[in-house]
């Protein structure tokens, strides 16, 4: 009897539906094994692509508090399917899970497909994806889903590089590489390569090992933990708290305080950001050990 697979999205670009059915190859190719289902996450109003600047920043309040937006109504095949294993593919906006995959979370429809399903999250990002996950994790543990591994393929430039190219393909669209700038996102090699991936995951679903397979995609580069970006992390989500609740709450002045908003966060990024910077690789030898033990931790799938 086939094993029923699903893949689940939301991609704007177009990147990260390359990821997941890289990673899903494995399974496509024992079609006498396996039936897999692809669903893409739509919302009723969706967003643009490429990003108007304006509406780009106009989105963070939103994305940031986790308020969901309408979505189609998955398919019926989608509903009414029980699934052996789920690919959930998602992006990351302003440190936490994308408005369209919190939207699918909060739906109806989440529990009714995720619950008691073995479950292996993907994401592609610029770099910062941690504290994204420990979110994505308290939605998974309340939708009584089962996360058995995680996979985050990112940028691997420096931070500020990956700034400008981001910014760049975010608002014209452009990845390639252009003049000093290189391409931007997930690097196509990493993408081609992340088939790997799929087929660690498709040996062990077949063995029912699940406990060793977050184990086993660490060991083959699943996961990259930059503990200097853990911290950058922290402070801009108590950064980001207070701007999104008080441009939510002064609703009357909320384009000016968008604009204000854009001015702090590029600050944030180029002058704030290398101070953090330095003064995490003062304290390094203090925290050494803490670091270590955030590291394995982070690059695990269990919740605090």
């Amino acid at each position: 009897m086939k094993k029923n697979i699903l893949v689940i999205y939301y991609s704007q670009t177009g990147q990260l539906e390359d990821i997941v059915r890289n990673i899903a190859k494995p399974f496509e190719v024992q079609k006498e094994e396996y039936d897999i289902t692809y669903y893409n996450i739509q919302l009723k109003e969706d967003f643009p692509f490429p990003w108007p600047g304006d509406v780009f920043f106009n989105t963070f309040p939103e994305s940031y508090l986790q308020i969901p937006k309408e979505i189609v109504p998955p398919s019926e095949e989608v509903l009414n399917k029980k699934y052996d294993l789920i690919l959930f593919g998602y992006q990351v906006w302003y440190l936490t899970p994308s408005i369209p995959i919190i939207s699918f979370l909060k739906s109806g429809y989440a529990e009714r497909i995720l619950k008691d399903t073995p479950i292996v999250t993907i994401s592609g990002t610029r770099n910062m994806w941690m504290l994204s996950q420990e979110k994505l994790k308290v939605y998974l543990r309340d939708l009584k889903a089962k996360l058995v591994g995680n996979i985050a393929l990112v940028d691997r430039h420096d931070n500020y590089t990956s700034v400008l190219t981001i910014l760049r393909w975010l608002t014209t669209g452009q990845k390639e590489k252009s003049g000093m700038l290189p391409a931007a996102g997930v690097s196509d090699e990493e993408i081609t390569g992340s088939v790997k991936y799929g087929t660690i995951i498709e040996r062990h679903f077949k063995n029912n090992d699940f406990e060793n397979l977050q184990p086993d995609l660490v060991k083959n580069g699943a996961i990259e933990i930059r503990p200097f970006l853990v911290r950058v992390e922290k402070v801009g989500n108590k950064i980001f708290t207070v701007w999104s609740n008080l441009i939510i709450k002064k609703k009357e002045k909320r384009p000016l305080l968008i604009k204000f908003f854009k001015v702090y966060l590029m600050a944030a990024i180029w002058i704030i950001s290398p101070v953090v910077l330095v003064l995490h690789l003062l304290t390094t030898p203090i925290f050494w050990f803490k670091r270590q033990k955030q590291k394995r931790y982070l690059q695990g799938i269990n919740l605090k």
